[in-house]
Formats: C-alpha cells, structure tokens, sequence
C-alpha cells in the first residue's frame, strides 16, 4: 500500500472537473464520523462535454461499487452549468455508456437545474463575509503570477479586490464583469483520505478560489460543495489531480454549515506507454472498447482491481465485485492501462457462456436455430469478441480451402475418401484413421492440409465437432 502523508502547497487554479465520489476518510481527521451502511451516498459527477473514458469509469466504478456494497445510494449528476460546453448528446452517451456496463443509478441530478440552490448559497456567503467580488482580467492575473514567480514567491492571489472602494468596485462593473472569490481562511486543512493517508495543505500557499465566473457561471467547486451537502454525500472518491482542491472544498462545505463527507483520491491512469490519458486520445473513450468488442464485465474486472496489488480475476457481475471491494486496497503511484489486457478477460468470459446466453449474437450471424448449440459448441474456444461469431458462421457457410500446392493431391485423395454428408462426431475420427492407415501421413502432416481445406484456417475449432456441422464436402 503506497500511503504516506502529503504536506503540500496549493496551487492558483483548482481544476474543475466533473469527475465522481465514492470514498473512504474524513477531512476531521482520525475522528472520521460514523454512517450506518443504508446511509452511505457516493456520486459520479461527469461533465457532458465528452463521451466517457476509461479515466471517468475508474472514478465511476469506485463510488458504484462502495454504494453497492453498503446498500446504499449511488447518484449519477451532470455537472453542465457550462452551456457552451455542455451537450444534450453526451449526456445521452454517457447515460447509454453506463447502463451498457450495468452501472445504474439510484437517482440522477442535474446541476443546471439547480441554479437557485447555487445563487442561495452565493447569498449566504457573502453574508459570512466569505465571498468578494474581483475584477482582475485573465491578463492582469498572469501578470500578478509572473511578478510573484520572478520575486521567488508563490502564485497566490493578493487580495487585491478586498482592498476596492464601493466607488471604485461601480466603477470596475461598468467596464467589466467580476468574479467571486471564496475567502479561505488561513490555515492548515488536514483530513485522513482512504487511499493516500494523513493530507495536510497550507490553506495560505493557496489563492482564494473562483467559485462564480464574471458571466455568472457557477463553477465546479461551488456547486459540487452544495450539491454534495444537500444530497447527503458521505463518500467522494476522485483522481489525485483533485488533492488541493478538496482542500478548498472542506473550507466552503464548513462555511456553509455542512458536515464534509470522506474523501479518498485515487491514482490518474496512463496509456500503456505512461503517457497522460486525455479525453481526445483515441481508442479509449468507453464506445471504442465497445465498438472493439471488450465485455462489460472484463472492463468492470480489470478496472476494479487496477492499482491494487490483487491479480486482475475475472467476476461476472457486480455484486462479486461489490463484496471484494476495498478502497483502501489501491495506491498511490501512476497506473497504466492497457487496452490489450481486456483481451485475454473478454475471451474467457465468452468461452464461458452457453448457446442461451448467445443466442441474439448467433442469430444476427445467421446460424440457424436447430444447431446453434452445436455450432456455439464447436467455435467457443476460438472467440476473442462476439464478431467473430459471425466470421467463424461464414467460414462454415462458404468455407474456401487455403491448401498448399505440395498437399494438393493428399487433399483430393482424402475428399474422395471422405463418405457423404451427414456427418457425425465420429467421423472425424473414423476418416483420419482412414487416411493415416493409406496415405502413411500422420500428425501436422495429416491434419493440417485436412484443417486448412475444411476451414481455410491454421489453427480453429476441434474438427470433430466441426465436420458434422458443415453441409457438405469444399471444392478445391
């Protein structure tokens, strides 16, 4: 387990991010509250500015699997207060994404219709004193940084906007918009997090956050901290890159009279090559591993024991992983996933499975019902996705030798040989001992021209079970 106590400076810009709950810890401390398990609420909160990758499932499937395994509630909440960015179609994607992995919500919420919960809680703080208008530009922002930077001080904002007159404050809104800033208190935050242990951040190394923009755009860390309180969130579990921010989170949750749930941040995910995932690589987002024929439960397996030092074991649902779930099982350092390891889990899984369970696939392949289960029987092993049921089905249907010219005569004295259709298990066998007996030829030499006419293929189903379904004999 890769604990240890982070003591950290802030940043100037805590990242808004739609990422989701789940968790283990309390920012009090070792005094962590006490919820009955029916009481337990984690959340995912994505932005619908892009489909769902594998980056947003990890947060995902952690705050699944704790509401799961506590019988408690698992909220699924838009984070689209960005209208700009924020579309109807990737809600939808996303909806879709989720469900396809059996990661159903016990209620959905979206923050664009909480406005009003938003603007009651900008009012409350700026009654504590806790909220103050500013009217610095990006420009004028990252001159101020520059300056501090240069002078080998942090980058924390200045507090320049508490300084303003209500004549000069006037005066700045005629010629543009201002922001609000929460004003942190200047002190240590510190809580136990489920995953990297005792966190300890300076609140003074941290500039006094952004919580509504000058066009009126309430922000991530405002309407997270209120959705949070009122939804009763107990567990939030989030990426790492989110540390600083819960920092800031903690003060607002305290200054708005709620009680801050446990916080657990989990490692960020590279590509297989330790690159930075990003929304715009390809081959990662949720619909590629399906359109690439990755099952929901390898995707599921794989992503629950990712970062923990268990063996990544193939479960077929949810409730399996639920009760073997841990939080506190995963670590801190960088994790690489890569796309290649579902292969092997979505192979075993199909070879798993009964003519029933594949009946639609079968179908929309054109095996017709009365051997369907002979047919499932005879290419099960050699399935690595769903679409090769169909290509093994075509092979049967229309197979075209690939028999080399060297075999060309051993082939057409076997065909010869081979009695008419129907065939049965037996035949197979019966046929080759034929074959053997005349023609001398045994092991690789004796099957593999039978396998490459039969099939056009090197390696594939067991012939025994592959003759009697076919309809008749090739034509070289």
């Amino acid at each position: 387990m890769d604990r240890k106590k982070i003591d950290r400076d802030g940043t100037d810009a805590p990242s808004r991010n739609g990422n989701p709950p789940g968790g283990a810890a309390d920012p009090e401390g070792p005094a962590n509250r006490e919820s009955s398990p029916s009481a337990t609420v984690t959340r995912f909160a994505p932005s619908p500015t892009g489909h769902l990758h594998v980056g947003n499932l990890r947060t995902a499937l952690m705050n699944f699997l704790i509401a799961r395994k506590a019988g408690g509630t698992f909220i699924l909440r838009f984070d689209d207060t960005d209208p700009e960015r924020s579309k109807p179609e990737f809600i939808d994607s996303i909806r879709a994404d989720l469900e396809w992995l059996g990661l159903i919500w016990d209620r959905e919420e979206r923050q664009s219709l909480r406005l009003d919960r938003y603007s009651s809680a900008k009012e409350t703080l700026i009654a504590e004193e806790r909220l103050y208008e500013a009217f610095e530009t990006p420009t004028e922002l990252d001159l101020k940084r520059k300056k501090q930077l240069n002078m080998g001080h942090p980058p924390v904002y200045d507090r320049a906007a508490l300084k303003l007159t209500e004549d000069e404050k006037d005066a700045l809104r005629t010629e543009r918009g201002g922001h609000w800033r929460f004003k942190l208190d200047r002190a240590r935050v510190e809580w136990t997090d489920g995953i990297v242990g005792d966190v300890s951040i300076d609140a003074a190394s941290v500039s006094d956050p952004v919580l509504i923009r000058g066009d009126g755009q309430v922000l991530y860390t405002l309407a997270s901290v209120v959705d949070d309180i009122e939804m009763g969130v107990t567990h939030v579990v989030r990426g790492s890159d989110h540390v600083t921010n819960t920092a800031t989170q903690i003060q607002i949750i305290r200054a708005l009279g709620g009680e801050a749930p446990r916080f657990a941040h989990h490692s960020l995910l590279t590509g297989a090559g330790g690159e930075a995932l990003s929304k715009r690589l390809g081959g990662l987002s949720l619909r590629d591993l399906r359109d690439g024929g990755a099952e929901p439960a390898a995707i599921l397996s794989l992503m629950a024991r990712l970062g923990t030092s268990e063996p990544v074991e193939l479960r077929p649902g949810l409730d399996e992983l639920a009760a073997e779930f841990d939080v506190g099982k995963f670590g801190t350092a960088p994790v690489k996933f890569d796309e290649a390891d579902l292969e092997p889990l979505t192979a075993r899984l199909l070879r798993s499975l009964d003519a029933e369970d594949v009946a639609a696939d079968l179908s929309a392949a054109g095996v017709p019902g009365d051997i369907a289960s002979g047919f499932w029987d005879a290419v099960r092993d050699n399935i690595g996705t769903r679409a090769d049921i169909a290509e093994w089905w075509n092979i049967l249907s229309d197979p075209v030798p690939a028999v080399e010219e060297s075999d060309q005569e051993f082939v057409r004295t076997a065909l010869d040989m081979l009695p008419d259709p129907p065939w049965t298990g037996n035949s197979w066998d019966d046929w080759t001992a034929e074959l053997k007996s005349k023609t001398g030829r045994k092991g690789k030499n004796l099957f593999r021209p039978l396998r490459l006419a039969l099939t056009g293929r090197e390696r594939g189903p067991e012939m025994a079970k592959w003759l009697p379904l076919m309809l008749g004999k090739p034509k070289l």
